[in-house]
């Protein structure tokens, strides 16, 4: 199979999508290596934290080159989910992250999203991309099987808790999101639902109903609560399109990374990775325009308590041309409207 992932990556690399045989296989294959992951994935630094993708497959490659974050094995990664829908590449972003995930195992952690579900992907894109790619639904329905798989958070180096969205009121340990039965279309409701649903937000109450219809709104109380009784000193999570690709929040306790520029070809936003080290605890930013300037700035990311948190330093970088004027013509009319 490693042969045929090689063959499977070049053919992505060149434009082109992979047979409907070939995304049977592979998805076959790379479901066998995630079920066998816990649903909170341990990882060691140094990692790479990237956010929601959703379809712009050039702007994945772009972030996979030498210039912005690199590829694996040299670099290990997590992606945190919503690699599908909205975006033109759907099939082409997913397959070649699995391609990946097969291939260097051990340096690719892949996420689930509230977006890698049967009944999103039937509402904003990748649904209707298999079926306008491949002709019928087949590829989907491998593609939404071989999500049940993925997992649902990680920790790095036992201080750093990775999720799509956000925390749950049914979960106030780590092993209680090791109990969940992840092997399922996500719920309507409960734990699994809120940890890929749920957004950070400044409010005087613990939880609040979310605006989405999904999850809840939790504020600071509830994140210092969960860092403390798992001691962590860092939640990072995706789920939310910030323009300025990460945004911190709660006295830096949590942090949100979005890694698709111009999100839905229209946005403007700049897109950014996080990446984690294994030394110190002093953040350092730099921001790389089309000019190629740059700043530091050594306050962000820092904790005013004792607790000894991993080197975090962001990577910014902008929208392909592809994604800056997005598809032409009759593939621009398949996209779905952007929505909040």
């Amino acid at each position: 199979m490693s042969h045929n992932v090689d063959e499977y990556i070049a053919t992505l690399k060149s434009g082109e999508i992979i047979s409907e045989s070939s995304v049977k296989k592979l998805c076959a294959a790379v479901s066998e290596l995630l079920i066998e992951e816990s649903n909170v994935q341990p990882v060691c630094s140094p990692v790479t934290i990237v956010g929601d993708i959703h379809g712009q497959f050039f702007d994945l490659l772009n972030l996979l080159s030498d210039e912005v974050g690199g590829s694996p094995p040299q670099v290990n990664y997590i992606f945190l989910g919503d690699f599908v829908d909205r975006g033109h590449n759907s099939v082409e972003t997913l397959t070649l992250l699995l391609c990946l995930k097969l291939k260097y195992p051990g340096h690719v952690t892949l996420l689930r999203g509230n977006h890698e579900s049967r009944q999103i992907t039937q509402v904003y894109g990748f649904y209707d991309e298999c079926l306008r790619k491949y002709g019928n639904a087949s590829v989907w329905r491998y593609c939404t099987q071989c999500f049940d798989t993925f997992t649902l958070a990680a920790i790095i180096d036992s201080q750093v808790l990775c999720v799509h969205g956000g925390l749950s009121p049914d979960v106030r340990t780590l092993d209680q999101i090791r109990a969940i039965d992840r092997q399922q279309e996500i719920p309507h409701e409960g734990a699994f639902c809120d940890l890929v649903w749920s957004d950070p937000e400044d409010i005087n109450v613990p939880w609040q109903v979310s605006p989405r219809g999904a999850g809840f709104l939790f504020g600071e109380r509830v994140t210092d609560e969960f860092n403390f009784v798992n001691k962590l000193s860092l939640i990072a999570r995706a789920h939310q399109l910030v323009m300025e690709g990460k945004k911190y929040h709660f006295n830096n306790k949590l942090v949100t990374v979005w890694s698709a520029p111009n999100y839905c070809y229209r946005c403007g936003n700049v897109a950014a990775i996080l990446k984690l080290g294994d030394d110190g605890n002093v953040v350092e930013d730099q921001f790389e325009d089309k000019e190629n300037d740059s700043f530091e700035d050594d306050d962000l990311g820092k904790q005013d308590n004792s607790t000894p948190s991993i080197k975090q330093s962001f990577k910014f970088f902008h929208e392909t041309e592809h994604s800056q004027h997005g598809p032409k013509g009759e593939e621009r009319s398949q996209l779905v409207p952007y929505f909040l």
